[in-house]
Parts: structure tokens; C-alpha cells; sequence
């Protein structure tokens, strides 16, 4: 994936260290402050304006800190333009201008619910996935799609974003992003392939037999199609696979019609096996001696037995041989 994310190069300056400095500047102020209004007249309104004007600046500092965890991500925008990335951990101070996006670089799952789609050959079926996802290019999460608008409809009242929500509400934009994506691919492969496989072609890849090269093929075209925005599917794999409603009892049918033609096939398979091991033991040994006729008298009757679905009645031939 070509990535147009950098690293943050700006101004940085440890939590903790800033935090002293910052205690120590207000401590100066009111010192100040107080020194000021002690001493005469004209001294005394220049030194109070002065630390009057420095409480705005103080409190201004105050939006430099930033607390981050690991597997968190801020986009760095000053005044409309990308400074990079951060992705340290700890406590920080950073410009107060700086616009810090949040934003999570954890591993997220999606559970597509299942879709009709038609497979190769036209049947109707139901198709559903389930995929883990993540941010691997902040740039363009940020500003090659429009997830900050995404993020911003329907993130409260009014189409307001309400305060602790914001990063929540914008994975919520790129989830959604994913989820329209993944519909698409999922039509687009499930169409490629047949639901199972026919008569004509045992040896075609179809979704029921595919397996992993099904997924792999699903993993990429969702890669293909959510590169723009950023995001890398770390594993995708089909979770639901069925006909549809309509032709399902049909397809049952067929699949049972399929389930015993291959039963009777093995059946038969065994059955004249077993026949002619038989007729051979009983030329071998020499038991009795039995002409053509009897030979297919006697393969009819073990056929009957063998391949039939219910026990063989017996009947006892009372008379001789060839009566």
C-alpha cells in the first residue's frame, strides 16, 4: 500500500517538564501580581496589565497537553495544513495551535450480515463474511475520504459530535466505510463462483469448496478496494454460506438425489465384487458345478440381496436342481 503519511517533526517537549515550567510561570504571575499592587501609582497599573495579559497566555499553553496510548494515532494539522503523524506513547506538549485528530490504530472486527447475491451459473444465495480491520495511512483515513463529515451527521443532537465521542464517532465513519466496501467485494467474488459444484466440472473451484483461496481472493479485492482510505484488512473469511429461501428446498433435494446416486454406486461397486468373489471360490473349490443359466441365476438372486434396501425374504426351492 503506498502511503502518504509522515512522521510528525514539529516542536515536542515532555509532559511532566512542561507541566513544572507551566506551574512555575503562574507562580511567577501572581508573585508579580502581588508585588505589583504594593508598590506606587504608576508602577503599580503597568504591572497589574501585564499579568492580566499573561493569564490568557497561560491558559492558553494549557491546551498543549496530550496524553496517548499505545496503538493511538494524532494527525497533526496546523491552521489547515498536515504537520505528520504522532504515534508516541506517554505524556506530551505540543503547540496549543496544533489540531490533534485522534484516531485508533487497534485491530477491529466486522461481522457483514448475510446478502443475496447470484453465484456464477445465476442461482440466488446467501452470502456473509466477517473481517479484521485497521488504520495503516492516517493521511488519507483523515482527508482522502470524508470521515470527519461522516463522523460529525448523526454523532448527537443537532448533528453535533458530543465531547468524548469524537474518536468514536469517526472509527464509527470508517466502520461504515468498510462495511458498504465489503458488500460490494463480497458481490463481486461470490459472482465469479459457483455455489457448488455440477456434473459437467468436478474440478472447479466453487464458495463451498473454495475455502482458503476464496478468502484470500476476498482479502484482496478488499484491499484493492479500501486502499484509498487507509485501511488494511488483516483477514477476511466467509462465515455464512447458504441458497437462498426460495430455491433452497429444491436444492435439498438434489443434494439428497446427489447423496444417494453416490451410495448406490458404492453399493453396487461391492455388491458385484462380492459376486464375483463368490462364482470364484465356488469354481476353485469346486462345490458345485453351475452352467451358464445357473451362473446368472445366482448373480441375479446375490444382486437382489445385496443392493437391496430392505432384508431378502428367502424362498426354499424344494424340488431338484433343475426343477
Amino acid at each position: 500500500m503506498e502511503t502518504k503519511e509522515k512522521d510528525f517533526a514539529g516542536f515536542k517537549m515532555n509532559g511532566f517538564t512542561m507541566l513544572f515550567l507551566h506551574l512555575l510561570v503562574f507562580t511567577a504571575v501572581i508573585a508579580c501580581g502581588y508585588y505589583f499592587s504594593s508598590v506606587a501609582y504608576p508602577v503599580c497599573v503597568t504591572g497589574i496589565v501585564i499579568s492580566s495579559l499573561l493569564v490568557p497566555v497561560w491558559l492558553t499553553l494549557c491546551a498543549g497537553y496530550m496524553q496517548q496510548e499505545p496503538n493511538e494515532a494524532r494527525a497533526m494539522v496546523f491552521f489547515g495544513k498536515y504537520k505528520g503523524t504522532f504515534k508516541g506513547t506517554g505524556f506530551f506538549w505540543f503547540n496549543p495551535f496544533l489540531t490533534k485528530k485522534k484516531l485508533s490504530l487497534r485491530a477491529r472486527n466486522l461481522d457483514v450480515e448475510p446478502i443475496k447475491v447470484n453465484d456464477q451459473i445465476g442461482n440466488p444465495i446467501m452470502i456473509g463474511l466477517v473481517l479484521v480491520w485497521k488504520l495503516k495511512d492516517t493521511y488519507k483515513a483523515m482527508f482522502e475520504i470524508d470521515a470527519q463529515t461522516m463522523a460529525s451527521v448523526g454523532g448527537g443532537k443537532n448533528n453535533e459530535v458530543a465531547i468524548g465521542q469524537t474518536v468514536a464517532s469517526r472509527m464509527s465513519a470508517f466502520e461504515n466505510f468498510v462495511k458498504i466496501q465489503s458488500d460490494a467485494a463480497l458481490r463481486q467474488v461470490a459472482g465469479e463462483y459457483a455455489y457448488d459444484e455440477d456434473e459437467t466440472n468436478h474440478q472447479a473451484i466453487t464458495l463451498r469448496s473454495g475455502g482458503d483461496e476464496i478468502n484470500q481472493q476476498l482479502e484482496q479485492k478488499l484491499n484493492e478496494r479500501l486502499e484509498m482510505a487507509g485501511i488494511e484488512i488483516v483477514e477476511a473469511r466467509l462465515n455464512y454460506l447458504a441458497y437462498a429461501p426460495e430455491i433452497a428446498a429444491v436444492m435439498l433435494r438434489r443434494q439428497q438425489a446427489s447423496a444417494i446416486i453416490s451410495a448406490r454406486e458404492k453399493i453396487v461397486e461391492g455388491a458385484v465384487s462380492m459376486v464375483k468373489m463368490a462364482l470364484q471360490k465356488l469354481g476353485e473349490e469346486q462345490i458345485v458345478e453351475l452352467d451358464e443359466e445357473k451362473k446368472a441365476a445366482m448373480v441375479s438372486n446375490l444382486l437382489v440381496v445385496l443392493c437391496a434396501d430392505e432384508a431378502a425374504q428367502p424362498v426354499v426351492n424344494t424340488g431338484t436342481l433343475h426343477h
